[in-house]
């Protein structure tokens, strides 16, 4: 008791306490520079950004702010964001999340986010809330001595080029290229004027060691700015032999050709020997890329984009549906945000959601749906594994059908 919970005022004071408070928790040092509060004050929204004091110091952390999360078909959905969040060890067990995140759920689903999205740092932590894993990722690393063996990524014929590029270019043609991207990529989310302030160099926290990286575009063959990569290297000699390697930190790819000569290009950078391509998507190209699949070894696979439902009808009448049919849900939902029972009847035409006093075919938590959304889960995994009731035979099937995508979501972001 005596933890006041409130808005995080805009005064260096205010948010040097805040920093500095989540610092603790993220262990990224305690310093506070003028570039952080810079940052902060662009990048936080102030109606969002909660901290608990007490005796004038932070001992918790939220941050909240809207994001677009593409869902399949290409449409962006309205995302209410958890970020930020720390409770300093000192205060743990007190319950300070769940006075945070409550009522910030309940702010956002009466302005109209269909849902709330996160990252989940810790994995036991947020199914409580009403969260669910709907996207996941996988870190690879290439041997590039035996992926050239047979072949490298082959280089595209369609008149396009790689060109080198600096970091004042790729602030200027990035963000567009994403948009392009994360309209034929669902699961992709917004990328903010401070992600790629942060990603140039223009914004250099005191939390991260900036290293400046490589940068290279693929342009088509009318000029289009196709693909982009950004990448740093560690130089490695082993008996007078080069043993270097490449560290991949962002590669886009509006399409096919772009992707295949951006990795041709990184495989044939003298000197390395070993790439590492963290936070791709899990169905990711790249092993069919190289003659060798096996010279791309899956290094890390973890989950990474949460879900949690606000508004069922209006998140499941926004994505699209490769097939025919119908389903009766009954979501359960602890904080009354998502319960209800509703009728989703839907195709490749578009889809319908509406209550319904109709029997269910399948009872699931809010959490479970939120898995579910994006088109990576199973729901006949999720009945075997107790975490949603079949109230029909075959009806967890019959959701795959409808729900399922032809290729996984992918977030690469961390926000």
């Amino acid at each position: 008791m005596g933890v006041d919970i409130r808005l995080v005022e805009q005064s260096d004071e205010d948010l040097t306490r805040w920093w500095r408070a989540r610092s603790i928790g993220y262990l990224s040092g305690t310093q506070v520079g003028e570039q952080d509060l810079a940052y902060l004050r662009e990048a936080m929204d102030p109606s969002r950004t909660w901290g608990a004091f007490e005796d004038g110091r932070c001992v918790a952390t939220f941050r909240g702010f809207t994001q677009e999360v593409t869902v399949p078909g290409g449409r962006f959905l309205a995302s209410a964001v958890v970020s930020g969040v720390t409770v300093s060890p000192t205060h743990r067990r007190r319950g300070l999340l769940t006075r945070m995140i409550e009522p910030y759920l309940r702010r956002a689903k009466e302005s109209g986010d269909a849902m709330s999205s996160l990252i989940a740092a810790e994995y036991p932590i947020y199914g409580r809330f009403g969260y669910g894993p709907a996207t996941w990722l996988t870190d690879f690393r290439i041997d590039t001595l035996r992926a050239a063996r047979p072949g490298l990524p082959a280089e595209p014929d369609d008149g396009g080029r790689v060109v080198l590029a600096d970091l004042e270019r790729i602030g200027r043609e990035g963000p567009e290229l994403h948009e392009r991207v994360r309209r034929i990529r669902h699961g992709m989310v917004t990328r903010p004027p401070t992600w790629w302030k942060r990603a140039t160099g223009e914004y250099r926290l005191t939390e991260s060691v900036w290293q400046e990286p490589y940068c290279a575009l693929y342009l088509a063959q009318d000029g289009t700015v196709d693909g982009l990569v950004a990448y740093t290297g560690r130089e490695v000699w082993k008996n007078g032999v080069p043993d270097s390697v490449l560290d991949v930190k962002d590669l886009l790819a509006a399409t096919p050709a772009a992707e295949r000569a951006l990795w041709h290009y990184l495989c044939s950078v003298d000197w390395v020997t070993t790439i590492n391509a963290p936070s791709r998507a899990p169905d990711d190209l790249l092993p069919l890329l190289v003659g060798d699949a096996r010279a791309v070894t899956p290094t890390a696979c973890s989950d990474h984009l949460w879900l949690r439902p606000l508004d069922v009808p209006a998140m499941l009448t926004a994505r699209s549906y490769q097939a025919e049919g119908a389903v009766v849900l009954d979501v359960q939902d602890k904080d009354g945000l998502a319960s209800g029972r509703f009728l989703l009847e839907a195709g490749p035409d578009g889809a319908s959601c509406v209550p319904t006093g109709r029997t269910p075919d399948l009872t699931l938590p809010a959490a479970a749906l939120g898995s579910l959304y994006l088109g990576d889960e199973s729901a006949v995994r999720l009945a075997a594994l107790g975490r949603l009731a079949e109230e029909r035979p075959g009806a967890a099937f019959a959701a795959d059908t409808l729900l399922r995508t032809s290729r996984r979501p992918w977030c690469p972001d961390i926000f």
